[in-house]
C-alpha cells in the first residue's frame, strides 16, 4: 500500500514537471529569456549568501582568524552590479542574525562593501594589482575601521567576541592602547588578511566564470543600459533625479527617525535606571534599622551590628550592577554626615562614618525638603563625583522622624552608552534597510521608466528618413520595444509608435510631393532656359549637352580621386541641374548681338560679356525673393556658375578676375564643359571644329585658361563624349 502511494506520488509530480516542461517548450523565445532572467538574478543572489556563509562556517570549524563572509557579496557585485550586492549583503547578516542577533547590526557594512565593489569593478580596479591594494585597504576601513566601532558600543567599551577580539586583548595588554584603540587596530589588521583571501578568492571564481554568464548576468539586471543620450542629457538622468529624492527623503528620515527613537530610548532608560536606583534604596532601607542610624553615625565602625549592616549593604549593592554608589547620610545644615558610603567597583575610596561631605551644587534646590526629611524627585547632577543620577529614600525611626537618606547613584555615562548603542543599532538597521529599499526603488524606476524612455529616446534619435529601407527599419526598431507596462509609459510608447507612424506617411507623402515640385521646377527651369537659348539661333541644344558634359566631367574627377571633398553626390546632382542656368543672362543681350554673324565689335563684346553679371544678379533676386521655397544649395550652384563660368585660372577672365582656385569648381568645370560644346557646334560666326583641333585648344588652355586638374579627367572621357553629342541632344530633361 505504501508503495503504491509512492509510486502514484512520483506520477503526480512526474506529470506536473512534464506540464511545466510543455508550458516551457511553449514558451516564445522573450517569454524564456524572461524567465532565465528571473531565476537567473535569484539563484546569482541564492548562490551569494551561500557564498558568504560557508566559508565562514569552513574557517570557524577550522579555527583560523578569518571571516571570509564577502566573497558572495563581491562577486555578486562584479556580475550583477548594486542590487544584486546589496540584496546578498544584507540578506546575508539576516541569515547569520539567527544565531546571533548582533550579526544584523552590520549588515549596512556588508552593503557599503558591495556598493564599494561596484565602484572599483566600474573603474576597472580588479584587473591590476596595484589597484586590488587599494581595494584590499578600503575594505579593511570599512570591515574593519566601521566594524570595531559597531563591536566597542554595541558591547558596551568592551572587547566583542569575534575573531580579533583575542589579539585586541592582546594589544590592550601589550601596548597598553585603550579598548577602543586596541579594537580597532585588531580588527583593521585582522580584516586586512581577511579581505586579501576574499578578494583573491572572488577574483579567481569570476575569471572562471563563462562570458556568456557574465553577459546574460550584465542583461538580466541590465547593467550599462542608458541609451544615446547626450552627455548633458545623462548629467540631468531621470533616475539621478529620483535618486536625489529618494537619497534625500531617507536622509531626513533617518534624522527624523533618530531623533524620535533617541528620546523615547533616553526616557525609557532612565526610567528603565531609575527603577533600578529605587528597587536598590528599597531594598537596602529594609536592612537599615532607623532607630540605630544615629548610633551607628556616633560611633561608627565600633557600633554593634554595623560591620554586619555594611555586609548586607554590598551584597544588596553587588545585586544591582548598574548602581555605581550606595550610602546613607544624615543631612543636616551643615551638609550631609556620612553614616555608610559603600566603595564603588572602581575601588575608589569610601567616605568613613562621621565624614562631613559638603552640598553639591546641583542639591541646593532641595535642601528645603531634604531638612524636612521629605521625598525628594530623582536627581540628575553633573558635579564633583560625575554625571549621575541620583534617588534618595528617607529613612525613619520608630517615631516616623526621618533621621537619614539611604541613596543610589546610577552612572548617566551607563545610561549613555546603552543610548549609543541603541542608536547604532537604531541606525545601522534603517539604513540597512532603506539602502536596500532605495536600490529596489532604484531597480523599479530604472526598469519601469528609465530605460523604457532612453529605449524610446535611442531610436527617436537613430529614426532614419533618408531612405525607404532605413525608415522601415526604424519603424520595425519601434515596433520591436514592445513595451507593455500598463501605466504612463505605455501610453507614451503607444503615443510615440502612433508618431512614428504618422511621420513616416508624412515623409512618404511630403518626400512624393516635393518629387513633384522638383520635377516641375527643373521643368520650368530648363524651358526657361531653353527659351533664353532659342533667342541664340546658333546654340542648338546648348544647355542639354553642356549639363551631361559638367556631370560626366564631375563623376570622372571624383573616379580619378580629384576634389573628393566637395564631389559628394548631392553637389553633382546640383551641378547637373544648374547647368541650364549657366547662360540665363543672355535674356537681358540685344538679339543684334546675340545673333550678329560676323565678329563683335570691342563695344558689342562689352555688352556680351556682361551676360554673366546679368545671370548672377537675375538668379540672386530669385534667391532673395523666394527665401525658403527654393532650394538655396542648388540656386548656390547656379549663382556661381552663371557667375564665374568665363572666369580663366590664370585670373586674365571676366567679370572678376578671379583666378586659381578662387573660381568655384563649379565654373570651372563649366567652363571646359562650355568652351568644348561651343568648338565643337556650328555657330553662325563659325563652322564646327573637329575633335583633335578641339582638344588641342583645351589641353592647350590648361593652366591658363582652364583648371588643368578638371581638363585630365575631362581628356580622358571627351571623345567618349565627342561620339555621343546626337544622343546628348535628344534629352529632353536633367
Amino acid at each position: 500500500m505504501i508503495g503504491a502511494i509512492k509510486i502514484k506520488n512520483i506520477a503526480v509530480k512526474c506529470s506536473i514537471g512534464g506540464r511545466l516542461f510543455i508550458i516551457f517548450i511553449a514558451m516564445s523565445d522573450e517569454g524564456k529569456k524572461k524567465w532565465f532572467g528571473v531565476w537567473g538574478g535569484v539563484l546569482l543572489i541564492a548562490l551569494g549568501i551561500l557564498l558568504n556563509i560557508l566559508p565562514t562556517k569552513v574557517v570557524g570549524f577550522l579555527g583560523l582568524p578569518l571571516f571570509l563572509d564577502c566573497i558572495g557579496t563581491l562577486l555578486a557585485a562584479m556580475l550583477g552590479g548594486v542590487l544584486p550586492a546589496v540584496l546578498v549583503g544584507f540578506a546575508t547578516n539576516i541569515v547569520k542574525s539567527f544565531s546571533g542577533t548582533f550579526s544584523l547590526y552590520y549588515g549596512v557594512i556588508s552593503i557599503f562593501i558591495g556598493l564599494a565593489t561596484v565602484f572599483f569593478f566600474n573603474k576597472k580596479f580588479f584587473s591590476s594589482i596595484p589597484k586590488l591594494f587599494v581595494t584590499i585597504f578600503c575594505y579593511a576601513l570599512l570591515g574593519g575601521g566601521l566594524g570595531s566601532v559597531f563591536t566597542y558600543y554595541l558591547h558596551r567599551q568592551s572587547f566583542g567576541t569575534g575573531v580579533s577580539a583575542p589579539f585586541a586583548q592582546y594589544l590592550h595588554g601589550l601596548l597598553g592602547t585603550s579598548v577602543f584603540q586596541s579594537q580597532l587596530m585588531a580588527d583593521v589588521v585582522v580584516d586586512l588578511f581577511d579581505k586579501a583571501v576574499t578578494v583573491v578568492v572572488a577574483v579567481v571564481i569570476f575569471h572562471f566564470i563563462s562570458r556568456r554568464t557574465k553577459d546574460h548576468l550584465n542583461h538580466v539586471f541590465q547593467r550599462n543600459i542608458k541609451g544615446k543620450a547626450s552627455k548633458s542629457a545623462e548629467n540631468r538622468s531621470l533616475l539621478g533625479k529620483v535618486m536625489a529624492v529618494v537619497i534625500i527623503s531617507e536622509l531626513l528620515l533617518a534624522a527624523f527617525v533618530a531623533n524620535i527613537g533617541y528620546f523615547l530610548y533616553r526616557e525609557k532608560a532612565i526610567a528603565k535606571y531609575t527603577s533600578i536606583a529605587y528597587g536598590l534604596t528599597d531594598a537596602a532601607a529594609i536592612v537599615l534599622d532607623g532607630d540605630r542610624l544615629m548610633t551607628y553615625l556616633q560611633e561608627g565602625r565600633s557600633a554593634e551590628g554595623y560591620e554586619e549592616t555594611e555586609k548586607q549593604l554590598y551584597t544588596i549593592r553587588n545585586g544591582f550592577s548598574a548602581a555605581k554608589y550606595l550610602y546613607v547620610y544624615h543631612i543636616a545644615q551643615d551638609g550631609c554626615h556620612v553614616i555608610f558610603d559603600l566603595m564603588p567597583a572602581d575601588g575608589e575610596e569610601p567616605s568613613q562614618p562621621g565624614d562631613l561631605i559638603p552640598f553639591d551644587a546641583s542639591f541646593e534646590e532641595y535642601l528645603p525638603a531634604l531638612l524636612k526629611g521629605d521625598t525628594i524627585e530623582p536627581v540628575v547632577s553633573n558635579d564633583s563625583y560625575g554625571w549621575l543620577l541620583t534617588v534618595y529614600k528617607p529613612l525613619k525611626d520608630s517615631s516616623g522622624t526621618t533621621v537619614a537618606y539611604v541613596a543610589a547613584d546610577i552612572s548617566m555615562e551607563s545610561i549613555l552608552m546603552d543610548e549609543i548603542s541603541f542608536l547604532i543599532k537604531e541606525l545601522s538597521l534603517f539604513f540597512g534597510v532603506s539602502l536596500v529599499i532605495m536600490c529596489l526603488v532604484t531597480e523599479a524606476m530604472k526598469r519601469g521608466v528609465v530605460i523604457p524612455i532612453n529605449r524610446m529616446s535611442q531610436v527617436a534619435n537613430s529614426f532614419a528618413h533618408n531612405s525607404e529601407e532605413g525608415r522601415k527599419i526604424s519603424m520595425r526598431r519601434v515596433k520591436s520595444l514592445n513595451i507593455r507596462s500598463d501605466d504612463e509609459i505605455q501610453n507614451l510608447y503607444k503615443a510615440f509608435s502612433t508618431m512614428a507612424e504618422d511621420f513616416l506617411l508624412y515623409v512618404v507623402q511630403i518626400k512624393s510631393q516635393n518629387e513633384r515640385i522638383t520635377r516641375m521646377q527643373d521643368e520650368i527651369i530648363v524651358s526657361f532656359a531653353e527659351l533664353v537659348e532659342a533667342r541664340d539661333e546658333g546654340t542648338g541644344n546648348h544647355i542639354k549637352k553642356t549639363a551631361a558634359y559638367v556631370e560626366a566631367i564631375a563623376r570622372q574627377l571624383k573616379k580619378e580621386g580629384v576634389y573628393v571633398e566637395l564631389l559628394s553626390e548631392d553637389y553633382i546632382k546640383r551641378l547637373k541641374r544648374s547647368a541650364p542656368l549657366h547662360d540665363i543672362g543672355k535674356i537681358a543681350i540685344s538679339d543684334l548681338i546675340l545673333n550678329k554673324p560676323g565678329k563683335l565689335t570691342d563695344e558689342e563684346f562689352e555688352i556680351m560679356k556682361s551676360h554673366t553679371t546679368e545671370g548672377w544678379k537675375i538668379l540672386q533676386k530669385i534667391v532673395d525673393n523666394a527665401g525658403d521655397s527654393m532650394d538655396q544649395d542648388y540656386l548656390k550652384e547656379a549663382i556661381e556658375m552663371a557667375h564665374f563660368h568665363h572666369e580663366k585660372w590664370d585670373g586674365s577672365g571676366y567679370p572678376t578676375k578671379i583666378k586659381g582656385d578662387e573660381i568655384p569648381l563649379s565654373a570651372r568645370i563649366m567652363a571646359v564643359a562650355d568652351v568644348f560644346d561651343a568648338l565643337v557646334a556650328e555657330r553662325v560666326y563659325k563652322k564646327p571644329f573637329t575633335f583633335e583641333k578641339a582638344m588641342t585648344i583645351i589641353t592647350e588652355g590648361a593652366g591658363k585658361h582652364f583648371d588643368p586638374k578638371v581638363v585630365e579627367a575631362f581628356s580622358h572621357i571627351a571623345e567618349d563624349l565627342y561620339n555621343d553629342r546626337t544622343k546628348l541632344s535628344a534629352v529632353t530633361s536633367v
